[in-house]
């Protein structure tokens, strides 16, 4: 039987549905899940939160509520997502450790800095905070737009008024697709004198903003570290760090001795980790300045290291601890958020302080016409009830005898059909003397008001008055002198750097460090090899340096970078090690032209690197050492040139002979120091570059060696000059090869 197919296929492009639909993906993870509004500081989750609790009439002076209950109701009306991920925003927004103004108020184990997770939504209770009613503040005045939920059978708000500056106040993090946000948290007093500022002088620079609010506040404290130019850089641009340490004290003991507490630890780190981390060290010996590690906290944090000799500086302890765990950490900036047109960007400090400041003066004009709205209608009532007090007399015939006094009440006294349905719905008790007096001091009050609201809108001065008023209001709910809102990270310049002896650190060992031809890299013990060394099938050997536990591993590449490695963290193996790109970030199309021992105890030690367009230069060897796998980028070659040499400057004079087969010697001295850039010209050229180059002694002389043949020219005087002279033919002795080595 033949299998019908269907009609209603339509054929599409493969490429275009694929893009289409991950277009669509992208869009909704940025706008609808990981980006924050940068007028109210949330993302769609945490806004139909509070809003689903405050429907739940779970205000601040109201009692708790299960939250699974919240759970629920956020879960079936407006968020159709997983609970598990309802409830953890839930309990980050109740924590006091990751929110600097906590927008809910949690009752119940939620979870501590130790990194507990918080206990089953059944357990736990939560109600709103003051904060989270601040930022809900205007919502039944028509201060926001509301769109439908998505089963349509409700609406919810596309974003809240926001009294309260979020996005700063309490900072967001959060990764979309192909874009992420890291927003650190700042202290609100310091926030708003930024507004004030910027409603007093528009055209206030980054400058004038950092000065009254200087960097971020972080709920757990800690010390934030960087200088002045760094974190303006960072708020001008938007992207950057800042480099957060815990805060310690040195207590001093019996005997002479002392112990270092530390009583905060940075943002974000669990302390029970970063004990294990420091154990860990303790076990593998990294730390040889620390005897022990004590965790005596309560409520507080209150962590003491115990050196091994007091006569170990407790800033030596120290900076050893903040290199190798938790205790110094790097907090990113990434100010990106929705601006107000829905639109995903990066802003500066500025953009995003403004960006509050506009939404602020849209809320502050929509609810004062949204008042005005109201006030129009009350008064259109209330003059009603004054023409019925006018002529009480008069109305109470017309409702006893017409058979239709809507209409003869509407004739008869030119009444709106408002202000007639106002009238026949009224109370007798509310004809008593009294309550005429209370309408019209009430009439009186609303005039009043309305005329004020008109003048208010009607002047740009006045509103932003207003603004300035309440964001001073603010101030005095959450400032400085309160609690919450003392600051709690001191913000300093970045300390002097501290030496950590080397050699206390780390155990000094001799071994022989093996490079081989296809770039596998490892480590034996000893300089002496009783037994020779061995390499994978078709490879061989290609370095072979003796070094120390406490050298560096210095390897220069094609790409003019150079890469570092501790000889302690070199595999030890008695197989072949490892491929040296899983220990260096090195593209597949680079190669290590050269590999050497740098001992940091020896400042002296120097490399001449050039190019094979026959530019180059003088470096230190201490100013090659990179800090991270990526390498350090020190030769630019000019286009069309690449890297060539990296020798160590050995001798007094430098040999080069270039592809025209022109020999020139001249001084060392004659080359710069330089610690990155193209460099110098060594030899001059009209066509071609440089073939090979050497350094060697004067004394000694210049050696080459030919089929075997080693050949030492001492009288050097025709080949001698200058620094980028163009030099002579080299002699016939010289190896056709144009190397010093044939």
């Amino acid at each position: 039987m033949q299998k019908e197919t269907s009609t209603n296929i339509t054929p599409i492009d493969f490429e275009q549905a694929l893009h289409e639909r991950y277009l669509a993906y992208a869009l909704s993870t940025i706008m609808s899940r990981s980006l924050p509004d940068v007028r109210d500081g949330l993302k769609p989750v945490h806004r139909r939160l509070i809003y689903a609790m405050q429907q739940l009439r779970l205000n601040p002076t109201t009692g708790f509520k299960k939250c699974a209950r919240v759970v629920g109701d956020v879960m079936g009306k407006f968020h159709p997502h997983g609970d598990a991920a309802i409830y953890g925003a839930l309990v980050r927004l109740a924590q006091d450790f990751s929110v600097r103004y906590p927008l809910i108020e949690g009752q119940g184990n939620f979870g501590n800095i130790d990194g507990d997770g918080p206990a089953a939504m059944r357990y736990t209770e939560a109600r709103l905070s003051q904060v989270a009613m601040t930022l809900m503040e205007g919502l039944e005045e028509n201060a926001v737009d509301f769109r439908p939920t998505y089963d349509g059978e409700g609406e919810e708000p596309i974003v809240f008024p926001a009294a309260f500056p979020n996005l700063l106040a309490n900072g967001a993090t959060g990764i979309a697709v192909g874009m992420a946000t890291s927003i650190p948290p700042h202290n609100l007093d310091e926030i708003c004198q930024a507004l004030t500022l910027l409603i007093d002088q528009p055209e206030a620079s980054i400058e004038q903003i950092l000065a009254v609010m200087p960097g971020p506040d972080f709920p757990t404290g800690g010390i934030l570290t960087e200088n002045a130019d760094i974190l303006l850089k960072a708020y001008e641009t938007g992207r950057g760090s800042f480099r957060v340490r815990a805060r310690f004290e040195v207590e001093e003991i019996k005997g002479g001795g002392y112990r270092i507490v530390i009583t905060e630890v940075p943002y974000q780190v669990e302390k029970s980790k970063l004990i294990e981390k420091i154990a860990n060290l303790l076990n593998e010996k990294k730390l040889p300045f620390l005897d022990d590690v004590i965790d005596e906290s309560a409520d507080d944090i209150r962590l003491v290291l115990q050196p091994k000799s007091r006569n170990v500086e407790p800033n030596v302890l120290m900076e050893s601890l903040f290199r190798l765990t938790d205790l110094e950490v790097r907090i990113p900036l990434n100010m990106n958020a929705l601006d107000g047109h829905n639109v995903p960007r990066v802003m500066s400090l500025k953009e995003v302080l403004q960006a509050f400041l506009d939404h602020r003066f849209v809320v502050q004009e929509r609810r004062s016409r949204h008042r005005l709205e109201q006030i129009a209608s009350r008064l259109e009532i209330l003059a009603g009830y004054l023409v019925v007090y006018l002529n009480l007399d008069e109305v109470i015939q017309i409702i006893r005898d017409e058979d239709d006094p809507k209409a003869v009440l509407q004739e008869r006294f030119s009444l709106t059909p408002n202000q007639v349905e106002a009238i026949l719905n009224m109370r007798l008790r509310s004809l008593r003397k009294l309550q005429e007096i209370e309408i019209r001091q009430e009439f009186d009050g609303l005039e009043k008001e309305k005329k004020s609201l008109e003048q208010l809108l009607s002047s740009l001065k006045l509103q932003w008055k207003q603004i300035h008023k309440e964001i001073q209001g603010l101030r005095k709910t959450f400032g400085q002198e309160t609690v919450l809102g003392r600051r709690r990270t001191t913000i300093m310049s970045a300390p002097d750097p501290v030496v950590v002896p080397l050699v206390d650190t780390i155990e000094v060992e001799d071994v022989t460090v093996v490079f081989s031809a296809k770039s596998w890299l490892r480590s034996v013990k000893g300089h002496v090899q009783t037994t020779p060394l061995t390499y994978k099938e078709g490879d061989a050997e290609r370095f072979v340096l003796t070094a120390q536990t406490i050298d560096k591993l210095v390897l220069f590449a094609s790409n003019g970078r150079f890469y570092t490695i501790g000889v302690d963290k070199i595999p030890r193996t008695r197989g072949h090690g490892e491929p040296i790109r899983l220990l260096v970030d090195l593209a597949n199309t680079d190669e290590i032209l050269g590999a050497f021992i740098v001992k940091p105890s020896n400042p002296d030690q120097k490399f001449l690197i050039a190019a094979s367009d026959g530019r180059g230069f003088v470096i230190k060897a201490l100013d090659t050492l990179a800090q991270t796998k990526l390498g350090k980028q020190v030769l630019t070659p000019a286009e069309g040139a690449v890297p060539k040499f990296c020798l160590p400057v050995t001798g007094d004079h430098v040999a080069v002979v270039g592809q025209n087969r022109k020999l020139l010697i001249f001084s060392v001295a004659e080359l710069p120091v330089m610690n990155r850039g193209r460099g110098v010209t060594l030899q001059k050229y009209k066509d071609g570059g440089i073939s090979d180059l050497t350094l060697f002694t004067t004394e000694q002389g210049l050696k080459w060696s030919r089929a075997g043949k080693v050949t030492t020219l001492t009288d050097m005087r025709p080949w001698q000059g200058k620094r980028a002279s163009s030099g002579r033919l080299a002699p016939i002795s010289f190896p056709r090869s144009n190397t010093f080595e044939e």
